[in-house]
Order: C-alpha cells, then sequence, then structure tokens
C-alpha cells in the first residue's frame, strides 16, 4: 500500500537510482512446496481479467542486533524465523475491491514437503503442526506452499518483512491512527508483552511504537493472537486511509526516503523483484476505494489436543477461502460499480451510478437467456431444464425469457449474470421473483445480456431453495472490518490498564 504512494511519486527519477532500488529489494522463490500440493492457476475471464493473490508475511527473524534489540528474546538470536504475522491479500479480476484473510498464528495445520532453495535440505511434510513455523522450512516460499496446500488458492506473490523494516517503513510513513478504549501498559511482572503503552483515545504511532502495537498481544482482548490479528487489521486500515489522503506528496526528499525505506524493507518473490513490477503492482492497487477493502480473520476454534493452539473452524474457514479462491467479494457487494481509482473524476457520481444500476427495467421488458447448468460430476444434466425455469419466468411475467439450447458448464448453485451496471437492477429482479439469493447475482464479461444458469441444486420443481451453506455472504466468524470504517477501537484488558 505504502508503495502504491510513492513509486509513482518517484517516477521521474533517473535510471542509475532506479538501478540503486532495485538492488535494495530482496528476492526468493514463490513456492518451494511439492508439485502435488500447489493450487491451480486461475484462468482469465473473457475480459483477460484474473485476481490476484499476494501473501502478506511478518518474519519474527532476529538475525541482526536491530531486529533482536527490537524483538526481544536473546535466546533465539539467529534461529530460524517464524511467520508471526500471515495474511492473504486478494485484488480481485476487476480491481473493484480487496479482501484480506488473516491467519492465527497460534494455528495447527498440516504443513507440505517443501525444498530449501539454498541448500536443497528436504523438509519433509509434518502433520498438527504451528503454522509459523512454515517460514523456518526453507524461507517464504514454504509459506506460501502452507497456504496453497490448505486454501488451494494460487498465490502470485508474496511480500515479506521484519521487524527492523516495520519500524523503519512506519517512521517514512509519519504515523498511523490508533484507538484503544483504556488507558494499556503491555507488560506483565513475567516479562510479558510488547512494552506498548498509551492514553486511552486516538494516537498516531510510528517507529518502534507502531512495532508495539502491530505485536501487542498481552493487553488486548483476551491476551491471544486473535485480538492482536485485529489490532493488525486497525493499523492496516488506518494506514490506508492515511496514504489516500496524503496521496499528493510532492516533497522529493520525503518520497526518496519513502521509495528507499519500502524497497530496503521487502523480501519478494522474482516476480515482483523490481521497482517497475512494483509500480505496475501498486497501479493496481490504487484502483481499488478505501471502502472496498475487508479484513478478515480465518474463523477458528480451539485445538481440542494443544492447550491454547487454534484449528481452521470447520465449514466457515473452508467457506470463507472459498469465496476468495471464487473471487466473490467478502463485503457482500459484488457487481457494485466503483471508480477506477478514488481520484477518479467519476468518484462523485458513483452514488448516482449504485443507484442506476439498483433500478429494474419492468418484467416484460427484461430479456432473460435460460441455460441448462444442472450437470455435476456425478449426474448429467436434466433434459429440457431450461425450457421449464424459462416458462416459468414468462409464467411470472417475464415475457422475453428464452432457453439456451446450447450445452453449457455445469454449475453448482443457480447463478443470474449480467455484463454491466445497467443489467444489475434486471437481474436482481430475475433472481428476487425466483427466490434466488442476491448473492448469486453476478456481473460477468462471459455474458452479454441478464443470463440464469440453472444449477445442479435446481434439477426439478418450480420453487427454487438455496442451500442454507452454498450462500456467499462472509461468515460472522470471520469478524470482517471495512477499510472506511474509522470507529475501530482495540479493547484494552483490564489487568494491563494503568
Amino acid at each position: 500500500m505504502v508503495l502504491a504512494v510513492v513509486i509513482s511519486g518517484t517516477a521521474g527519477a533517473g535510471y542509475l537510482y532506479y538501478r540503486h532500488l532495485n538492488a535494495n529489494i530482496k528476492k526468493d522463490p514463490l513456492n518451494i512446496g511439492a508439485p502435488r500440493d500447489r493450487a491451480t492457476k486461475v484462468r482469465a475471464n473473457a475480459a483477460g481479467q484474473t485476481p490476484l493473490n499476494i501473501l502478506l508475511i511478518g518474519s519474527d527473524a532476529r538475525n541482526s542486533k536491530e531486529n533482536q534489540k527490537l524483538g526481544g528474546a536473546k535466546d533465539t538470536y539467529n534461529t530460524a524465523p517464524r511467520a508471526d504475522v500471515q495474511m492473504l491479500l486478494h485484488v480481485s479480476a476487476d480491481r473493484t475491491n480487496i479482501s484480506a484473510v488473516s491467519m492465527p498464528r497460534d494455528t495447527l495445520l498440516d504443513l507440505p514437503q517443501c525444498t530449501d532453495p539454498e541448500t536443497g535440505d528436504v523438509y519433509e511434510a509434518r502433520s498438527n503442526t504451528i503454522t509459523n513455523d512454515s517460514l523456518g522450512r526453507g524461507g517464504p516460499g514454504c509459506t506460501v506452499a502452507t497456504w496453497e496446500k490448505l486454501t488451494d488458492i494460487h498465490i502470485d506473490h508474496f511480500m515479506m518483512i521484519d521487524f527492523a523494516g516495520v519500524v523503519s517503513m512506519a517512521d517514512a510513513v509519519g504515523g498511523v491512527p490508533v484507538c484503544v478504549d483504556a488507558n494499556i501498559h503491555s507488560k506483565s511482572s513475567d516479562g510479558h508483552g510488547s512494552g506498548l503503552k498509551l492514553k486511552k483515545g486516538t494516537t498516531s504511532v510510528k517507529g518502534v511504537q507502531a512495532l508495539e502495537w502491530l505485536r501487542t498481544r498481552y493487553g488486548f482482548e483476551d491476551n491471544t493472537d486473535i485480538a492482536r490479528a485485529k489490532a493488525q487489521h486497525q493499523y492496516m486500515n488506518s494506514m490506508v486511509r492515511e496514504l489516500r489522503a496524503n496521496a499528493t506528496l510532492s516533497n522529493p526528499n520525503k518520497l526518496r526516503t519513502l521509495a528507499e525505506t519500502a524497497t530496503r524493507a521487502l523480501t519478494v518473490d522474482e516476480g515482483l523483484g523490481t521497482v517497475a513490477k512494483l509500480y505496475d503492482l501498486s497501479k493496481e492497487l490504487r484502483k481499488v476505494p478505501t471502502d472496498r477493502i475487508t479484513m478478515t480473520t480465518m474463523p477458528w476454534q480451539y485445538s481440542t489436543t494443544s492447550l491454547g493452539r487454534v484449528v481452521p473452524r470447520p465449514g466457515d474457514a473452508a467457506k470463507l477461502f472459498r469465496l476468495v479462491r471464487e473471487d466473490i467479494a467478502l463485503d457482500g457487494k459484488d457487481g457494485t460499480d466503483t471508480p477506477d481509482s478514488p481520484d477518479s473524476p467519476d468518484a462523485a457520481d458513483a452514488a448516482d451510478s449504485a443507484s442506476a444500476a439498483d433500478r429494474a427495467a419492468a418484467d416484460d421488458r427484461i430479456a432473460v437467456r435460460v441455460e441448462n447448468g444442472t450437470r455435476d460430476s456425478e449426474r448429467a444434466a436434466v433434459e429440457g431444464r431450461a425450457d421449464a425455469v424459462a416458462d416459468l419466468l414468462v409464467g411470472k411475467g417475464f415475457a422475453k425469457a428464452v432457453a439456451d439450447p446450447s450445452a453449457v458448464d455445469g454449475e453448482k448453485t443457480t447463478v443470474v449474470r449480467y455484463p454491466s451496471a445497467e443489467l444489475k437492477g434486471d437481474a436482481r429482479r430475475v433472481a428476487e421473483a425466483l427466490g434466488v439469493p442476491l448473492g448469486s447475482v453476478k456481473r460477468s464479461t462471459d455474458v452479454s445480456g441478464v443470463t440464469l444458469v440453472v444449477g445442479a441444486d435446481w434439477r426439478s420443481g418450480t420453487a427454487y431453495k438455496a442451500a442454507k451453506d452454498d450462500d456467499d455472504s462472509t461468515p460472522d466468524t470471520a469478524e470482517a472490518i471495512n477499510g472506511s470504517d474509522e470507529k475501530q477501537c482495540m479493547h484494552v484488558n483490564p489487568d494491563y490498564t494503568y
């Protein structure tokens, strides 16, 4: 997000300066897992668009005097680093929204086989192992492999930062407002705590204090890593808002400082290993307005075998991963038109565009193409199903509903697709008339008009009943936070007030 502001600001710099910045960037292989554990790359849609999945990793490495001083724990100096922060950043194919999913550090998973790219050492697969151990099994490429094995989401890039990097980046940004609902001092009598000390209310944190905020678990809510993830979400959302508000930075020295800091702080995969590639990424990120950023935590439950550890919550975690994998916005606003950039001249018209998209034509003027997608892996398509549902629509007053006789791919659930904003209201009206959830109304460049695909969940009958677990709403257990929510305030554990 910092790069989205600063790299474009240094676009006038000379070739030698760019070479210098490129040399700052550290690189590692993207995925060092076994081929059998890797997720399939997503195919582009009809418009040639694909989503972007970027794994953000916070390393607890004590591999330098500065990192050891910041991180403490002298007994872990120069030992294998751990991925204490893991956050998957998903940028939608149409670049209208961003979804982020944090995984608690204390999550127990099955870690895949990984091969160290430098030594050739093979780390065999392990079961029931804390997820942050993945980083010490050959580097960030093993953390990527762990996520792909768990979620079946193809990861395009990773970005990793350590303690010193967080401090220098936070200094360069110039302060990020965070909020606590009581005075807090994250320090216990037995030495636990980040050292964070803040007064009740909102404070702008930077440098070491920002690192303390991001590392605090003793003092927030129930003193667990779950609360720490919430604090990280609050910080990141606030940082994005600050950068957006000050996106017209004109001070050359400030921009150079930010560019230097950003490139020195990061370890990335080869696909992001130059300023030019980071610049291309920054342009994609800047297309998404703050109110379409959703921060979540992987739904979890406590392990029954290991005290204090957690595991993915059955059902809810898999559903959240499916939504990301299928490029479904976690804010529930799929299909809502947004301007290409918050600075776009169309931004002022966004509300009018949204309300216009919600309006539908009269039922008898809505053209609907009905396709038979009832085939699944075990059953053939139901013959004549498109005709039957088209007749059902005609009987409900949709005189322009017609069946498409051509063969189509099977769909697990019934879906209504539309190609552009002006047909959104029509598509929603068709769904409403049939009882199809509005979450199943999708904008798609694969269709030329309102298209109803009758899925394998509606092979017979005239009344559609959505399977309870097949809706596209974000699970409540993911604790979603919107990027524009400025009212977020961390609850302080009473044992850590002063």
